[in-house]
């Protein structure tokens, strides 16, 4: 088996790519046109992740996002924001039936954000997932999404538009220590998955090749809690903008968005907290961040 390579990635003629695939705002569209995100999560211990995934894929520009959660997150969820639309279905017995039509009108689901263990809620979500990827639905799969995946690995081989986002101990429990075991089991999953492992560089693997694509050095030595959980909100918005465009490989452009605008974010809110830098002053600064990243014309118009 060849060696891993590692590649740059040029953000510069990325980001010109990706300042044309954001869509203007005009009042010619209606609601839903430009984002419909589910996330899939949310547990009484671990209600804030599943709120920063969907806040951050409506701040960038979604128009609607849903959270299937358990029932005794849902209140909480709820008081973060009235923004949000929380279905408290993930502990109910017909989970998966309720969960199935809104599942339709969605364009990505995210899976694991605040999720837990317990293993009857793994198991519904692995239905939900599995209905999601015989519906073909773009998949964004992080945290204890991806500890479902050690035992549910083989749903993902050979899938389309699934983007798996681990971090360094993620990836290792997911992919092994070994270098050409891990290489071998990325393969695995065919190339319409990709996978971004976090770490203080992101790295993006394409199975079925030999590269490794190196994003550009970012962010600060802040790493507080729940930034995981924006990247992959974010991620889920910018998927959907590539998949409606007919982009080349819009998983990868998605993941390299995504973990560009993340680390441009913790860099500019760090410049300004220090170290007291919290998740949820990110999403304060996300509109100027992704303005003056993204936005490419100074004329949008406002919706009604």
């Amino acid at each position: 088996m060849s060696k891993l390579v590692e590649v740059p990635v040029l953000m510069p003629n990325l980001l010109k790519l990706f300042r044309t695939l954001v869509p203007k705002l005009t009042k010619e569209k209606y609601k839903g046109q430009y984002g419909r995100i589910g996330v899939v999560g949310g547990s009484l211990e671990y209600t804030g992740a599943p709120y920063f995934a969907a806040i951050s894929s409506m701040k960038i520009g979604a128009d609607l996002a849903h959270i299937f959660c358990q029932s005794n997150a849902a209140t909480s969820i709820k008081c973060y924001s009235p923004d949000l639309i929380v279905h408290p279905v993930l502990d109910k017995e017909n989970a998966v039936e309720l969960t199935k039509p809104w599942i339709e009108r969605l364009h990505v689901v995210i899976i694991g954000p605040g999720l837990g263990r317990e293993p009857k809620i793994l198991k519904t979500t692995a239905a939900i997932m599995k209905l999601c990827l015989d519906a073909e639905k773009p998949l964004v799969i992080d945290a204890d999404g991806l500890f479902l995946l050690n035992d549910e690995f083989d749903m993902v081989c050979g899938q389309r538009n699934v983007v798996l986002t681990p971090n360094d101990i993620e990836f290792r429990r997911l992919f092994g220590e070994d270098v050409l075991v891990s290489q071998d089991k990325i393969n695995r999953l065919g190339d319409g998955v990709v996978v971004l492992r976090k770490g203080a560089i992101d790295k993006i693997y394409i199975p079925q090749t030999n590269e490794v694509h190196t994003l550009p050095e970012g962010g600060s030595g802040r790493r507080c809690g729940g930034q995981g959980d924006l990247l992959c909100g974010s991620l889920a918005t910018f998927l959907c903008w590539s998949l409606q465009t007919n982009q080349q490989n819009p998983a990868f452009l998605a993941a390299c968005a995504s973990s560009y605008f993340i680390k441009t974010l913790n860099y500019v809110t760090f410049q300004k907290l220090g170290r007291s830098l919290m998740a949820s002053d990110m999403i304060i600064e996300m509109p100027t961040v992704f303005k003056n990243e993204f936005e490419n014309t100074k004329e949008d118009l406002p919706c009604d």
